[in-house]
């Protein structure tokens, strides 16, 4: 480490405070509609060369909604919305329109034709008010009140109006598939793991010869941040958050969190299109355009409300952090119901990025922002991608993340937590992370502050070698490289996963 390069704490500290905000909890509550309806707000999507052993021909698709799920909701716990739609996209040939959307559709019902689970009080059938009656161990096991089940569709061209085909079960053929139940507690559950493995299937998708892989259910929320801190002006030592050595100093303050998890192996042919290897992906949900509240719900129906009307999506997510820091406040409600194909209303949040500037005048300290205005650096990284890296042959410029199918997979242990920003720094070879697609290990709050204050403008030098542009000019990067040492103080690679799909680690269960 080179003391002399944090000298300048005041500037640092600004820098932090204008940039650590990309730390929120991924995409978590970041616009004022979605935290009134949390069931379908997506957290975080991830989209990868499958790294688990002889599984490197395909590719994973994980969608995670529904935030900072306690492991102690009971006794209703976090089924999904059966009025909403999910929908994980996939553009394959850089137009910024979706060619393959995967539509989830849930449906909860309960046991006893509707009645739920009923026990014998003083001569009177009562149905029970959990939705467990007893020890729970296998698919559609007998104690289980609800039954959570769900299809999966696959839309070729346009969302709406392309052509339909239903994803079956390589094993009996059928449509439908069933949910794990939440993880209640190790009384009602001994053995999550084992449970939850049941729900993974192998599936066929029409067009594809190859079977994929289908799971969905609760998951340990992945993402690591040190909420409460970040929102808070970065409310923690400057010392500690410019000294690399110190990137696991503060805890992860969604450690003990759940989310629930929507995730496809998809054989990564039957994703790309024609010689193009490089496929773009986002995740979106959508709810019908009329919900009229039922004054008197009836029984059984597990709802008290009747929707209708086109559907109109309320979430969307592809790169992490987008919409909670970047996009105004006015326009977060709108960035979650556009799609790719306009992005350009969004472009000046990206080119003239407008935090680090209202950060520069409230804290009365100037020019600590990078000034290579437009923000061609943040355009190729985040808009159409890196040349040589995961850049389309034919781009129209969009937020959505990018993989670049070619580039070989690198297993879990060798990975670099930084990804590209890694490979600058260590000169290594992992060119299979964020922003080239995103694992889970990927820490994309220390890659994205690397990149929003001009780190890779700067490893870009004068060569143009990343096609940032010249406008990517390193003498208007006040930090210089020291943009490289920023981090958020707390670790995504400690954070506990699995070696295989689904790659989310078992929930936190209500009891342990």
């Amino acid at each position: 480490m080179q003391p002399s390069l944090f000298k300048t704490t005041p500037v640092l500290a600004a820098v932090l405070l204008a940039v650590c905000g990309t730390a929120g909890a991924s995409s978590h509550r970041e616009a004022p509609f979605i935290t009134t309806v949390p069931k379908v707000d997506a957290t975080d999507f991830y989209m990868f060369r499958s790294y688990e052993t002889d599984r490197s021909a395909y590719t994973t698709l994980i969608a995670n909604y529904l935030p900072l799920q306690d492991a102690y909701g009971g006794p209703n716990y976090f089924s999904l919305d059966p009025n909403a739609l999910y929908e994980i996209h996939i553009d394959n040939n850089g137009d910024a329109r979706e060619d393959l959307t995967f539509q989830f559709r849930f449906k909860n019902t309960l046991a006893n034709s509707g009645r739920g689970v009923e026990l014998p009080v003083g001569g009177v059938n009562v149905a029970i008010p959990l939705i467990q009656a007893g020890v729970v161990a296998n698919v559609m096991d007998a104690n289980l009140n609800l039954a959570e089940t769900f299809t999966v569709d696959v839309v070729r061209g346009d969302r709406r109006k392309g052509t339909t085909t239903s994803v079956t079960n390589a094993a009996n053929g059928a449509a439908t598939f069933n949910k794990p139940v939440d993880n209640i507690g190790v009384k009602t559950i001994p053995n999550y793991p084992a449970y939850a493995a049941q729900h993974i299937y192998n599936v066929n998708i029409p067009g594809c010869s190859t079977p994929a892989k289908l799971f969905v259910g609760q998951r340990k929320d992945p993402f690591a941040v040190n909420l409460g801190t970040i929102f808070d002006l970065v409310n923690a030592p400057v010392s500690t958050i410019t000294n690399p050595d110190l990137i696991g100093a503060a805890p992860n303050i969604i450690d003990d969190k759940n989310v629930t998890t929507l995730a496809l192996e998809v054989p990564t042919t039957c994703l790309t299109s024609g010689s193009e290897t490089v496929i773009g992906g986002w995740t979106s949900a959508s709810m019908r355009q009329a919900r009229l509240l039922d004054p008197t719900p009836k029984p059984g129906h597990q709802k008290a409300e009747k929707a209708g009307g086109a559907w109109t999506q309320v979430s969307r997510l592809g790169m992490p952090l987008v919409n909670e820091v970047v996009i105004g406040l006015k326009d977060k409600d709108l960035f979650n119901s556009s799609k790719p194909k306009d992005d350009a209303q969004f472009a000046t949040y990206v080119t003239n990025p407008s935090l680090p500037k209202l950060l520069e005048i409230a804290l009365a300290l100037p020019n600590t922002a990078p000034t290579n205005y437009p923000r061609t650096d943040l355009v190729t990284t985040f808009l159409t991608g890196i040349t040589g890296v995961n850049r389309p042959a034919n781009v129209v410029a969009s937020e959505m993340l990018r993989l670049n199918t070619a580039i070989e997979p690198v297993a879990f242990a060798q990975q670099n937590r930084l990804g590209i920003v890694g490979n600058i720094l260590a000169g290594g070879s992992d060119n299979a992370g964020y922003p080239n697609g995103r694992r889970p290990k990927d820490d994309v709050v220390d890659i994205s502050l690397v990149a929003v204050m001009g780190g890779l403008c700067v490893a870009n030098g004068d060569t143009n070698a990343l096609g940032f542009g010249t406008a990517c000019n390193p003498a208007a990067v006040p930090l210089g490289t020291t943009a490289f040492r920023l981090h958020d103080a707390v670790d995504q690679a400690v954070v506990p996963l699995m070696s295989g799909f689904p790659y989310l680690a078992t929930p936190i269960g209500g009891t342990r």
